[in-house]
């Protein structure tokens, strides 16, 4: 028997081609897999948010003391400010407070007459208001000496507190504790992280995100301005192994 060497070497190469095809559909098969297990176990992760908090005691204080003086004349009205800022001064440097401490604001005048609109005029023409502002890292010397302001009522000065002359209790520390309160943020971030993997039977990777949420400083509460309640929030992206 004769076979054609041509359909002979024809199903050579065909048996060639059918070997290369199964030995590329097992490779990419198993490149396949390989692959989807990477894109699994990168796509395995959690985020949390970890959470630092500390009381800090305030360490600025800005007092104003705003009072008002009327009078029919500018002149006297010029007199009975001059004489309350002296007053208020005067408290304020016998409490040990230094005098660079205490600045003045320019007098807010009112023609009372001006705004009468055809009523019943007021006693006295003018009106006006001056404050007195006090900057001081002496924060417990102004809570005692707040209470005292009474003082100035008995020598005639007219005070008069309100929301827009509110005394503010600062603290201006927040740099020298922000290292650590984030290092206890990534912490408490982490310790949540643990606790995920612990119940999704995984293990804590490394870090893949992180971010770091703003600090905020707000009062302990409405009675306690000067202690300060510093927060501050991570979010953390960690890989799970």
């Amino acid at each position: 028997m004769t076979i054609n060497r041509r359909s002979g070497g024809r199903l050579v190469s065909a048996a060639v081609l059918g070997a290369l095809l199964a030995l590329g559909l097992g490779w990419g098969g198993s490149y396949l897999k390989g692959a989807a297990q990477v894109w699994e176990q990168s796509s395995r992760s959690v985020t949390v948010r970890g959470l630092a908090e500390r009381e800090v005691a305030a360490d600025l204080v800005l007092w104003p003391l705003n009072y008002a003086v009327s009078a029919n004349t500018l002149g006297e009205l010029e007199g009975q400010l001059s004489s309350g800022e002296r007053l208020i001064r005067t408290f304020l440097t016998e409490r040990g407070f230094a005098p660079d401490s205490i600045s003045t604001t320019p007098p807010r005048i009112t023609d009372q007459f001006a705004n009468a609109y055809g009523g019943e005029r007021p006693d006295e023409r003018y009106r006006a208001e001056a404050t007195l502002l006090l900057r001081t890292d002496r924060v417990q010397a102004v809570i005692e000496a707040v209470p005292e302001a009474t003082a100035l009522v008995r020598q005639g000065v007219l005070l008069s507190p309100s929301y827009e002359y509110r005394t503010e209790f600062l603290f201006t520390g927040l740099d020298a504790i922000k290292p650590e309160m984030i290092r206890e943020a990534t912490a408490d971030a982490r310790s949540a992280a643990q606790q995920f993997a612990e119940d999704s039977g995984s293990a804590v990777g490394g870090i893949r995100s992180a971010t770091q949420g703003y600090f905020s400083i707000e009062d302990l509460d409405t009675y306690t301005p000067q202690i300060k309640r510093v927060r501050v929030v991570t979010t953390v992206d960690y890989a799970l192994e």
